[in-house]
């Protein structure tokens, strides 16, 4: 590692942290009904959109009628976008004459776009038509970010709340979402990657006659519009198979530490905005600090990992050096160290490098992020997970101080803490039992590109993406069969939905209780203490639940690799 590679790492990092303060307390502002600049226009846009939905804003909500409102229009989006994949072979904008998609694909497709996954078991430039990429692909990427948006900023209110049940208007906050925040900003963003070299326009794919013979055939498409939202949105999904390490969706440094700080941006800046709801900056620097020295250390690491490079090549060949297998030139291991932590810990799945290809120790970072699923997060389901983990924590640390468990006035009783539970025993479970069925059955074992323990890994990282919501892959696996599509599909809705109905119940019954003002027995959250107790609680659940399949899978990969034994 070069001194100028690790800065490059620690000044991404810190250009996204202070965006994320100031839109932090601008999102305070827009979900509390405060005025906003040019309040006047988006007030005039949203008065004409709660008529045509006919809405009425000024009615509150309890926790199941936001929630019932909330399942239904993803239900509703989830078949929409999957009647277009269906369809969309016999539909307009398909200047390359590609054919609809099966049923299990469209299924998949539907299911992991409109949950904010993004994992494609297609190739968008050869599978996906231009109408597809815009009227489902980039609809569902604004609809499905505001959804996770939403759902926490109903959590906060909840929280929050002096024995009201009522967390707020559903239609409201989704519509506000997208005026006052993903459209201006994805708007901004794609004329600036316009501006850098991204495609943005309706005609199909060119031939062009190369200089030493020969015809290639170049894909084109509304790219910069897709690529903005995908990453503000912590989506993910690519307009090319590549996904952000192709040129056209990432052609250079300076895009790529663009990306890098979008994909974060909201994700971090709710963090500020948790703070201001419960009126302790106190306690966001507290979370910004720890949860900002797990995101450096997982690029830290992943570079590390990549520039040690793979011994198997120095005795084997001779050849010394970092493993490059799979890396971008034009971004260089620092930036592909920080994307790969960063779309992992904000569950983006974008990609600018292969995963596939990063040595074991390089791939399990990823992975482990993904098994964590609260380093930051992604926008809204982050800030779920972590409270969910604060619950648990305030409870374990309660019990161990003989203080009662309460945490910002609220005391933490039974149903609370199972809720919290069966929210954080879904994704392990999901993860585990798929995985222990796929390498069981001939139809998961069919479909590896590779044997051994790398194969394994493969499978154990496509349900981690899967119940994380995350969309990378190691692209090893071959997605695209019956058994992958149904099954990454079911996964992928349960891992998103279980956890937020479990959360949402959380926030009903905490929404009705008085608020305690704090005394000599409060055990106190905003304390740096309580900090590294919190992420000691994560680190150590987490530890005892996945370290087994992470020993089965890339540490062994990594101990044969450094015993100089060649892999099956």
């Amino acid at each position: 590692m070069t001194l100028q590679g690790s800065l490059q790492i620690v000044l991404v990092v810190a250009i996204l942290l202070l965006l994320a303060i100031p839109l932090g307390n601008y999102l305070y502002r827009v979900f509390t009904g405060k005025t906003v600049w040019f309040e006047g226009g988006f007030a005039a846009v949203e008065r004409g959109l709660y008529r045509l939905v006919g809405v009425n804003p000024s009615v509150e909500m309890d926790w199941k009628a936001y929630l019932k409102a909330l399942l239904m229009v993803n239900f509703v989006m989830a078949l929409f976008a999957y009647l277009i994949f269906r369809t969309m072979g016999r539909l307009p904008l398909n200047p390359d004459h590609i054919p609809s998609m099966s049923w299990p694909l469209a299924f998949n497709t539907a299911a992991s776009f409109v949950s904010n996954t993004d994992w494609q078991n297609y190739a968008g430039e050869s599978q996906m038509t231009i109408l597809g990429q815009m009227v489902a692909i980039t609809f569902l990427q604004f609809t499905s970010v505001v959804t996770g948006l939403v759902a926490a900023v109903a959590f906060l209110r909840g929280m929050t709340n002096r024995k009201s049940p009522n967390i707020g208007n559903f239609w409201v906050d989704f519509i506000r979402s997208i005026t006052r925040l993903f459209l201006p900003l994805s708007f901004l963003l794609a004329i600036v990657f316009v501006g850098l070299g991204l495609p943005q326009t309706l005609d199909g794919a060119v031939t062009v006659h190369a200089l030493g013979g020969g015809a290639q055939t170049i894909s084109r498409g509304p790219v910069a519009s897709l690529e903005a939202i995908k990453q503000l949105g912590t989506n993910g999904g690519g307009y090319f198979n590549a996904n952000s390490a192709h040129p056209y969706e990432d052609p250079s440094a300076l895009t790529t530490v663009l990306e890098i700080i979008a994909m974060g941006l909201i994700p971090t800046a709710l963090v500020a905005t948790f703070g201001k709801f419960i009126g302790n900056r106190r306690q966001a620097v507290v979370l910004y600090v720890f949860l900002a020295a797990m995101l450096l250390g997982g690029a830290f690491f992943v570079y590390g990992a990549e520039v040690a490079g793979n011994p198997l090549l120095h005795h084997l060949l001779g050849i010394g050096g970092p493993n490059m297998e799979g890396k971008e030139v034009r971004f260089g291991l620092p930036l592909t160290g920080l994307f790969t932590a960063a779309t992992t810990a904000f569950t983006t799945g974008a990609v600018n490098a292969m995963h596939d290809s990063l040595t074991p120790l390089g791939g399990m970072l990823p992975l482990v992020f993904m098994l964590l699923n609260m380093v930051f997060g992604g926008v809204g389901v982050g800030l779920l997970n972590i409270l969910m983990f604060l619950l648990i924590t305030v409870f374990i640390a309660g019990l161990m101080v003989g203080r009662t468990p309460e945490i910002f006035g609220k005391k933490i009783e039974v149903r609370e803490v199972k809720l919290a539970t069966i929210s954080m025993l879904v994704h392990p479970f999901l993860i585990l039992g798929a995985t222990a069925v796929a390498v069981a059955v001939p139809a998961g074992l069919a479909a590896l590109g590779n044997p051994g323990l790398h194969g394994f890994t493969e499978v154990l990282y496509a349900y981690s993406s899967a119940a994380a919501n995350n969309g990378s892959a190691f692209a090893g696996l071959a997605g695209n069969t019956l058994f992958y599509n149904l099954t990454i599909g079911m996964v992928i809705l349960l891992g998103r939905y279980v956890s937020i109905i479990a959360m949402f119940a959380i926030a009903g019954s905490l929404a009705i209780k008085p608020v305690t003002p704090a005394g000599l027995g409060t055990l106190r959250t905003d304390t740096f203490t309580f900090g590294g107790v919190f992420v000691a609680v994560v680190l150590v659940v987490s530890a005892l639940t996945f370290f087994p399949v992470l020993a089965i899978g890339p540490v062994a990969e990594h101990l044969q690799m450094v015993a100089g034994k060649l892999l099956p």
